[in-house]
């Protein structure tokens, strides 16, 4: 573990290797606990570097065997090994190649990082610096090489071996043995490389490109679980026609192969023709995986796909460009899911998320800029503002140049920047030169940390006949720095729909660019007064600031044109009504009424022609908002009294409207499982209604989730029953509790599910049963997913116990933290983030937190992970 004192690495402290790698081979004779590596590097001196400069190679955990220098060894003076690395004192001024031989051992690889054993298979991951951990080497993105990789093992142990690119041999490697040779010749870094070696079933399709190349498509997973893979074989296939579409992309090699793991830090790893995912990622059947499963897999297995080009083909000078191919690439998976599935439905998902994730840790201690200035341990900065923030930006860019210009930038960044490593200034060159704007001020969004903020004042002259608009944009922190280009998405909804006729001269395609620090604009030949609809499908990651009465949103509600406003409408007014209820202690009845009412109509009018938009609709902030949106002195106490008593208000409002959706909705008997957007939106909706029922009456929700358990031929179906029965206290949750285990003992990813239910349970004894589950068999505290679905769905989604006033739920979280920080720093450190808006919370709370953090400072040998994440907690 590394334990030295960390050095911050600097954006403005970057410069080029030293030394080139031009070509890598390597040779892995795969072992339990004796994995040979012997490497043969083609290396150059780099123009760009130090002249005369010594070789500096990253490693960790290795045991060198022998070192070699044009085919001779070296000698002991002219290199020196530390815990970090491997130092060349004095290398040829020319060309030479190294031969480097060391041994590894996979199954005490406890951190999965770099070449690790998951339930047998030998694999790998080496993002960000795992491959240091495979080989002594120039572990950076910048050093890209053309790989050949000899993978041998035992036949019975691992009859598959898979590598990066197309596989040109195979054969016998002496009695019992075997071995397989790939070579990639796309140029690569590092962090790309990977193999697999194990016993595992596949599913395979072939698939023609639009250029006509003919590509095998294979998924690989665990024996007796490939009929489980055929949905994410399927969502291989669409992505990359998909892609061929959408941006002109072809996929470039023979083979495309995907293979699930159990145990894996992360979701998933775009390694060049070989994606290693978390095979929850990947395997799904009705009875084992939940729609939200389905579109995962879905979304994920596109994202990887996509890296081909955003981020293998094109990939990161140094790791702070990180959000070039991260937040990039969820743009472009947003995309596809959109395209796939309801775009308005999916587009609410997309902000929701953001919301939840990201607009949190802008506001916390862990903030930092989409490109940050300085890191400590790059592996606690693969984080929403990267990925979710960094897709914002993109997003805004097309918004600003529109569609086609984009699709034009697209092309010139491909092909002005394939094989090489890239920055964002290198992808907004791109755009500036086919659209022929200036980005400097917009390029301020990669810079500047934080969740802007835009006020905003409407006035009405109705003897003018004109609506005027004032808006000033302010970001915490940032008061003297040059404003943002903030895109807003707009139009004027009047009382019976939009006002086609009002308009203004400064609006161009229906989007207002603000880019000076406070601006308005006038509309004319507006007949009534108007309720602005702002920021229409979200056109920029903002917080709106507007005082908008409960009948003007509600008037958004019934008559916006923008899904994306009409359901962000209906989330104001229960906002407001959470917010009320939360400081008073009172929820106002009339504003509870009108809203009911208004729900009611819009169930009448709507709910059955798109039922995934309506349950969005009827989903109520949730207590994590509740506390964003109050952001000081937070008791999360209060926040979950005022939620549930807004939905036992809402519910019986509207229970006999929701159990007639529930029976209209209703598959009939015999029909065909589909995880289409159309079928999930009719379980979504039937799902929301008996939860809605259940806040009102929760006897009643009882027996039709218990017969909905028993009866349910989908696990969302099963899932959803299980959820509403875990809310009542009392024998009955247990027994089906307890059916449900016993029912998927053999199941490790559906009781995951169960694990995640029961640390959601919001009453004081949850502590004690999650300490009781960790002893469960379902529970492992090596297996990433069973950690986040236990601790981290405890963590992350139980307010009210996690922040518990006497401290209990910090110090479980602790426990868990510095249990794993032995063994798994990163799923470590991840967990720790729980703490991030600990100084929100009020002054009890507050102290407990704190003192919680203190103690874990505290204990001697922490790791970098761990550590960076505490003292920025902290510090905040």
């Amino acid at each position: 573990m590394r334990t030295e004192a960390p050095i911050p690495i600097r954006l403005e402290d970057y410069r080029p290797s030293d030394y080139r790698i031009d070509t890598v081979d390597l040779d892995v004779a795969l072992h339990p606990t004796a994995t040979r590596v012997r490497a043969r590097l083609t290396l150059a001196p780099n123009p760009a570097g130090r002249p005369g400069a010594p070789l500096v190679l990253d490693g960790e955990d290795l045991v060198l065997e022998r070192l070699t220098l044009d085919g001779a060894d070296l000698a002991p003076e002219a290199y020196s090994v530390s815990p970090a690395g491997l130092t060349v004192h004095r290398p040829p001024a020319g060309p030479f190649t190294l031969g480097i031989e060391t041994r590894i051992d996979p199954s005490a690889n406890t951190k999965l990082m770099g070449l690790y054993r998951s339930n047998g298979v030998y694999c790998t991951q080496c993002e960000a610096d795992g491959f240091r951990r495979i080989t002594y080497f120039l572990d950076r993105p910048d050093v890209m090489a053309v790989y050949t990789t000899r993978i041998e093992a035992d036949r019975d142990a691992a009859p598959v071996l898979l590598g990066n690119g197309n596989r040109v041999e195979s054969g016998a490697a002496g009695p019992g043995r075997h071995f397989a040779t790939w070579h990639d010749p796309h140029p690569k870094p590092a962090y790309l490389f990977a193999l697999v070696g194990g016993r595992l079933d596949a599913v395979r399709r072939p698939f023609t490109t639009s250029e006509g190349r003919s590509v095998e498509l294979a998924v690989y997973v665990e024996p007796g679980k490939a009929e489980r893979a055929d949905y994410a074989l399927d969502a291989v296939a669409r992505s990359m026609a998909w892609d061929e579409t959408a941006f002109g992309r072809a996929y470039d090699l023979d083979v495309f192969n995907v293979v699930a793991v159990s145990d894996f830090n992360m979701g998933a790893m775009e390694n060049k023709g070989l994606n290693i995912f978390n095979d929850r990622y990947v395997l799904a059947s009705p009875e084992t995986a939940t729609d939200a499963d389905y579109a995962a897999i879905e979304a994920i297995i596109a994202h990887e796909y996509f890296h081909n080009w955003t981020g293998n083909r094109i990939t990161c000078r140094d790791w702070f460009q990180l959000c070039l191919k991260e937040g990039l690439t969820v743009f472009r998976d947003q995309e596809f899911s959109s395209d796939m599935r309801s775009r308005a439905v999916h587009r609410i998902g997309e902000v929701r998320t953001l919301r939840a994730r990201q607009f949190p840790e802008d506001a916390g201690p862990l903030a930092h800029p989409v490109r940050p200035r300085h890191y400590t341990e790059i592996n606690n900065f693969y984080t929403a503002t990267v990925y979710e923030k960094g897709a914002e930006i993109v997003r805004m860019l097309r918004t600003l140049l529109g569609a086609d210009a984009f699709r034009a930038g697209m092309d010139r960044y491909f092909t002005d920047n394939d094989g090489t490593a890239a920055t964002v200034e290198d992808f907004l060159a791109a755009f500036a030169a086919t659209s022929g704007r200036d980005l400097t001020a917009f390029a301020r969004w990669y810079e500047r940390p934080g969740t802007p903020r835009v006020a905003v004042q409407g006035h009405y002259d109705a003897e003018a006949r004109t609506y005027r608009l004032a808006l000033r944009q302010s970001l915490p922190g940032s008061a003297e720095a040059p404003p943002l280009v903030i895109p807003i998405r707009l139009g004027l909804i009047g009382p019976d729909g939009p006002l086609a006729g009002a308009a203004s001269d400064r609006v161009a395609d229906g989007v207002f660019v603000l880019d000076q620090a406070s601006d308005s604009l006038t509309f004319t030949d507006v007949p009534v007064r108007p309720v602005p609809s702002l920021f229409r499908g979200f056109s920029a990651p903002v917080r709106v600031e507007i005082e908008m009465p409960d009948a003007d949103a509600l008037t958004l509600l019934r008559h916006d044109t923008d899904p994306f406003n009409r359901w962000q409408a209906a989330q104001s007014v229960a906002m407001r009504l959470l917010v009320q209820g939360t400081r008073s202690g009172t929820l106002p009845e009339a504003g509870a009424d009108g809203f009911g009412a208004a729900l009611a109509g819009f169930l009448a009018d709507e709910a059955l022609i798109d039922p995934a938009f309506a349950a969005l609709v009827l989903a109520l902030p949730s207590e994590a908002d509740v506390a964003n949106e109050i952001a000081t002195e937070i008791d999360p106490d209060a926040i979950h009294w005022a939620r549930h008593a807004l939905r036992r208000a809402l519910g019986t409002r509207l229970k006999p409207q929701l159990l007639a959706l529930r029976d209209a909705l209703a598959d009939a008997p015999g029909t065909p499982f589909s995880p289409e957007a159309a079928a999930a939106g009719r379980r979504a909706l039937r799902n929301a209604a008996l939860d809605l029922v259940a806040a009102a009456d929760p006897a009643a929700a009882s027996l039709l989730a218990a017969h909905q358990m028993d009866a349910a031929t989908t696990m969302t179906d099963r899932l959803a029953a299980l959820s509403v029965l875990s809310q009542v206290p009392g024998p009955e949750r247990e027994a089906a509790l307890d059916r449900f285990a016993e029912a998927y003992r053999a199941e490790p990813l559906v009781l995951d599910k169960w694990l995640a239910i029961q640390a959601g349970i919001p009453e004081a004894e949850t502590p004690d049963r999650i300490r009781r589950l960790q002893t469960h068999p379902a529970f492992s505290m090596g297996n990433p997913n069973r950690v986040r679905s236990l601790i981290g769905s405890f963590s992350m989604g139980n307010p009210t116990q996690f922040n518990r006033p006497d401290g209990a739920g910090y110090a479980l979280v602790a426990e868990t933290v510095l249990a794993l920080d032995k063994t798994n720093p990163q799923v470590a450190a991840r967990l720790l983030t729980a703490f991030g808006s600990w100084r929100m919370m009020e002054l009890e709370r507050r102290g407990r937190a704190e003192t919680t953090l203190l103690k874990i400072r505290a204990v001697a040998g922490l790791s970098r992970d761990v550590g960076d994440i505490l003292e920025r907690t902290l510090a905040g």
